[in-house]
């Protein structure tokens, strides 16, 4: 994976082989990044990256000056790896090590950018408990966003405070807002 933007741009960053990831493509990750590039200064923002994964995204926002970012995912392997890759490229990144559906029932946590890129095998079930506890316990600032990335076999359209999908060849990327 490489870094897209920003003062660590063109960097290429190696995740070890055994983590259990599925890293957003360069491409989709640049079209999103376009995106949030219109909504938000990105020296403004705080960010919460859930299913951090190898914290591909968090690097990005990172890089384009993001100063408050949080990272999430239940593999101590991509928390580890995660904790490695910032303090290497010295990148303001907290790590949470927690199983993300446990961390959003009880955290008081709030940002303007919620990220969520669960495994694309979840049931509509477990994607639909996404949005209903970020939005169920108030994570999003005012003019908050949460993206959700998965298949474009997935459908989120019907899940509340649904606003917009953009499709990114095999990837989607659906976004939600306080109505």
């Amino acid at each position: 994976m490489r870094i897209i933007s920003g003062i660590y741009k063109s960097r290429k960053i190696v995740a070890p082989k055994n983590l259990p990831v599925r890293p957003t493509t360069d491409m989709a990750k640049e079209s999103l990044f376009n995106i949030l590039n219109n909504l938000f200064y990105f020296d403004e923002v705080s960010v919460l990256d859930l299913f951090a994964g190898t914290g591909n995204i968090s690097y990005e926002f990172a890089s384009r000056g993001t100063q408050n970012i949080t990272c999430v995912d239940q593999d101590y392997g991509c928390i580890k790896f995660i904790n490695q890759t910032a303090e290497a490229f010295e990148m303001p990144i907290n790590t949470i090590k927690s199983d993300v559906f446990k961390f959003l029932e009880k955290s008081n946590l709030q940002t303007d950018v919620v990220f969520a890129d669960p495994p694309y095998n979840f049931s509509e079930e477990q994607f639909s408990k996404i949005p209903e506890l970020v939005f169920q316990n108030n994570m999003l600032l005012e003019d908050g966003i949460l993206i959700i990335e998965h298949s474009k076999h997935t459908d989120l359209s019907n899940l509340n405070h649904y606003s917009y999908s953009k499709s990114y060849g095999g990837n989607m990327f659906s976004f939600f807002e306080i109505a």
